[in-house]
């Protein structure tokens, strides 16, 4: 039979391929169909078995009990076992996973491995969130027998990586393209749907959608504004709402300052700065009307969680000049203020340059560093030499798990998508533990509240929007599961149906 190709558009290299380490928008689409996690989620974002046949919670919620299939290999043929659940864990998550390690670092005590197919996770107290959080996305499980003794973040297992996942690693050229085969051992029989998948790196969104459209691509993960009404006017195309994916579920995008020098050390300076902003424009002519203006660190879309009755910072030039002036920095020759650079990636430009008219109107200066994504992160997160940077912060299925990471002082370091603004509040810090200390959700979005409230009085970081993205890909394919970063795994030629 001929070899089905589904060939996806990806804005940028992945970069390092382990998925235990980041949670990269750019490399979680790639490393989503090479690995998985303990568990899925459906599209409910309720957990269902994946490595994990079943589990037990025991001793009153302080441990999880995960029961392992015994049909899964690695792509070389090695047996997946329980040493490689506790590997992960605590060589990889705990040390570098933004979001994972925010949440569990102190909390789970050890990884126990009673056999080789059952893997017990002790925790110091109960923890609710705990199985949204073990999917591929948030706790993709890596190999031992090709991690130990290497690099994590940049050896040369994150080269050629090896997973259990429904595609294996065939090659990778940077900024070309990356290519991945049919996994015909996978342990969900039928699956995946289709033979090959590729895919080609197109930084450019005019480039990926003319791609798409002239059928070189099947798949693109966003759809620029102006397209929208022509992609939905093609009888070849399918354009799909979506709020979750490889990346994460229900992001927002925001501005980080640099807290850890001027001028953004002063909370003045950074109620004025958001006070400068016009996301209501931000949203229309930059992001074409594909999500709402954020109202604070948690998106709308995260109901339960959510309440808009906080601080605001409304557009208003007046309130922002009267607060840069009482905090020492009045306007000089021409009127500025002060000048401060902003870092980001190169497909952030259309923003960039409609932030600098609007700040220009307050006196301040805004210098453009514009950097591919991989070294955008790492100037900004890892380096951490910058001034303002921004990022797509998702925020779960649970605050705790998307949410928390970007806020409290222990994930303060030198890793991807962690609290790149260097902000510490020691009440934050003991909110978020109350937080998840409780079962009810009641109890649990009374500190969710709170937690708002004083993130909005301090203003550590400015929120633009709550992404509600869309995405677009050729009908001759169906089945894109687009809530889970396993977006692939069940696409199939729509003539053909995949268990």
């Amino acid at each position: 039979s001929p070899v089905t190709t589904l060939v996806v558009a990806q804005g940028g290299d992945p970069g390092a391929l382990n998925p235990a380490v980041t949670t990269s928008g750019n490399t979680h689409p790639v490393t989503d169909q090479i690995f998985n996690g303990l568990v899925g989620l459906n599209e409910q974002l309720q957990p269902v078995p994946e490595l994990a046949e079943r589990w037990d919670v025991v001793d009153g919620g302080r441990a999880y009990r995960f029961h392992l299939r015994r049909d899964v290999r690695w792509h070389d043929g090695t047996p997946f076992t329980s040493a490689d659940v506790k590997f992960t864990f605590e060589q990889a998550l705990l040390k570098f996973h933004s979001r994972t390690r925010a949440a569990l670092e102190g909390l789970l005590l050890t990884v126990d491995t009673p056999d080789a197919h059952t893997a017990v996770l002790q925790l110091k107290r109960p923890y609710g969130p705990l199985l949204q959080r073990l999917d591929v996305v948030e706790a993709s499980i890596i190999p031992q027998h090709q991690y130990n003794g290497h690099d994590l973040l940049f050896g040369e297992p994150t080269r050629h990586p090896i997973g259990t996942g429904p595609f294996r690693f065939v090659s990778y050229a940077p900024g070309d393209r990356l290519v991945l085969e049919r996994n015909k051992d996978y342990f969900r029989p039928g699956l995946p749907g289709v033979d090959r998948l590729v895919f080609r790196i197109l930084p450019s969104p005019v480039t990926a959608v003319a791609a798409l459209e002239s059928g070189e691509v099947d798949y693109i993960g966003s759809v620029p504004g102006p397209d929208v009404a022509r992609l939905r006017a093609s009888a070849d195309i399918a354009v799909v709402p979506s709020t979750g994916g490889s990346g994460g579920s229900v992001c927002q995008d925001v501005l980080i300052p640099n807290h850890t020098r001027p001028p953004f050390n002063d909370v003045r300076v950074r109620r004025a700065f958001a006070h400068a902003l016009d996301r209501n424009f931000i949203v229309e002519r930059v992001y074409f009307n594909q999500g709402k203006p954020a109202t604070g660190p948690i998106s709308h879309l995260l109901s339960w969680a959510y309440t808009p009755d906080i601080r605001q910072y409304p557009h208003d030039v007046t309130e922002s000049t009267r607060l840069l002036d009482s905090a020492g920095y009045p306007a000089k020759r021409a009127g500025e203020r002060f000048r401060i650079t902003f870092t980001h990636a190169s497909n952030q430009q259309r923003l960039a340059q409609v932030l600098r008219e609007q700040l220009k109107t307050v006196g301040i200066a805004l210098d453009l560093e514009t950097l591919d994504f991989n070294a955008q992160v790492e100037q900004v997160f890892v380096k951490k030499a910058f001034d303002l940077g921004m990022a797509s912060f998702c925020n779960g299925a649970d605050p705790d798990i998307g949410v928390r990471r970007v806020y409290v002082s222990s994930n303060i370091g030198p890793y991807p998508f962690s609290n790149g603004a260097s902000y510490r509040n020691a009440r934050v810090d003991a909110l978020f533990n109350e937080a998840t200390s409780v079962i009810d959700r009641d109890q649990r979005r009374e500190r969710y509240i709170a937690i708002q409230q004083l993130l909005a009085e301090d203003v550590p970081y400015f929120w633009l929007i709550d992404s509600e993205g869309l995405r677009a890909h050729r009908t001759f394919f169906t089945g894109f599961r687009l809530w889970t970063g396993a977006f692939a795994e069940t696409v199939s030629p729509a003539s053909v149906r995949t268990p």
